[in-house]
């Protein structure tokens, strides 16, 4: 009863923090993951990419917009509930798939955060290892490579974008391959 209160009077994600998950989905959607990263264009692999972008925002907004960073995170759970849904997915499966969804995702967001601290790319090519190309059975060392290079790569570039642009809900993305 106390949670369906608080839910009541809790803050909804805002327009801008709608349209900055959109614009995070987007660009993990962008061609280059699963051909010259080859991330699997498979299920997992979609969840992995938009789970490393919610990540880069996320991490980025924690200290300077931790309502906004919330919101994506409310989002991100939004869209896997409604996409098991649509793949027909009922009640009580998606309860479960979320709540194990739920413990992956916050897993991966400690993993990549951790990489991060280190100087060196190990920690980071072991998270995304385990993770982004969890269902690859012989990856290739030079695409790991190349994937902790661009996370890192985005998180400079967000560290160096004002928060109020990254919180507008206006920000565009770099082409992966550009940077």
């Amino acid at each position: 009863m106390l949670s369906a209160f608080q839910s009541v009077f809790r803050k909804r994600p805002t327009k801008p923090a709608r349209d900055a998950y959109i614009a995070l989905v987007a660009q993990s959607r962008n061609r280059f993951f699963f051909t010259t990263l080859g991330v699997p264009d498979t299920l997992d692999g979609r969840f992995e990419t938009i789970v490393l972008h919610a990540f880069l925002l996320q991490y980025r907004l924690r200290q300077d917009a931790p309502e906004f960073a919330r919101f994506l995170s409310e989002l991100f759970f939004e869209d896997m509930d409604a996409s098991l849904r649509e793949l027909g997915v009922g009640d009580s499966g998606v309860r479960h798939r979320i709540k194990r969804m739920g413990k992956g995702y916050h897993g991966r967001l400690q993993a990549y955060a951790d990489g991060l601290t280190h100087a060196d790319n190990e920690a980071m090519k072991s998270a995304l290892a385990r993770n982004l190309y969890g269902t690859v059975a012989d990856g290739d060392p030079k695409q790991l490579e190349a994937a902790a290079n661009y996370l890192r790569r985005m998180h400079a570039l967000l560290g160096a974008t004002d928060t109020t642009v990254l919180i507008s809900g206006d920000y565009a993305w770099p082409e992966p391959a550009d940077r």
